[in-house]
């Protein structure tokens, strides 16, 4: 059976004395680098219209930072792995001399998720830990590429009714999430296609950490004059 699942999924692999391996060989070619093509535009677009919306969010979450305040980020699926990415680059900076900045990612406490999916609703998993661990000048950064992922949404709104700083990495035309008036910064990716989409919210994230990182830098600078 599962021979049977693999020929259909991959025709070409069977078809033995039928098919050309050198057509095949291009054809993966011409696909990878058309990918590449796509995801290298997007990210280029993504800068270009929305590069005065990056640098400001930037320079209000370093201020944040600067004042003692945690982020919190959040998103589904390839969403929360972002998360997680994010999570990791603020606690451990693979630069050197970049200084470590309180970030979680409130998408990896499996038993958290589940109990409040399972016992209240699974639009409330960000919600409930934003109560929890929210703090006014904290940051809420919240991640999704179609811009309407519900819990997404209440997270933030929760996190603006606490006094939070609001950002929000979204792809489409950026969907409630992105219309929502809980939210102070949207970081807008033009697309309409889910995996280029989230290749380029990568980029939006790590220019948002090195932008981070350079405005709290020219802080200390000129702090200690």
């Amino acid at each position: 059976m599962a021979e049977r699942y693999e020929e259909i999924l991959y025709p070409f692999l069977f078809e033995r004395d039928r098919a050309d391996p050198q057509a095949v060989l291009a054809s993966v070619v011409e696909s990878s680098r058309q990918k590449a093509e796509d995801v290298i535009a997007l990210r280029r677009t993504s800068w270009e219209r929305g590069k005065e919306a990056i640098v400001r969010a930037a320079l209000a979450m370093a201020d944040a930072f600067a004042r003692g305040g945690t982020l919190y980020v959040f998103g589904n699926g390839g969403s929360a792995t972002d998360a997680q990415d994010v999570a990791a680059d603020f606690m451990r900076p693979a630069l050197p001399g970049r200084r470590p900045l309180p970030c979680y990612a409130l998408t990896v406490d499996t038993a958290v998720i589940t109990a409040i999916g399972n016992d209240v609703h699974f639009e409330n998993i960000f919600l409930r830990q934003i109560i929890a661990f929210g703090r006014p000048g904290d940051i809420a950064l919240g991640i999704s590429t179609s811009g309407n992922s519900p819990n997404v949404l209440k997270g933030l709104e929760q996190a603006k009714r606490q006094g939070m700083l609001t950002v929000a990495v979204v792809g489409y035309d950026g969907g409630q999430i992105g219309r929502s008036p809980a939210v102070d910064h949207v970081l807008l990716t033009p697309s309409t296609y889910v995996p280029r989409i989230q290749e380029a919210q990568g980029t939006v994230l790590h220019l948002l950490w090195e932008l981070i990182h350079r405005a709290l830098e020219a802080r200390e600078r000129r702090e200690t004059r």
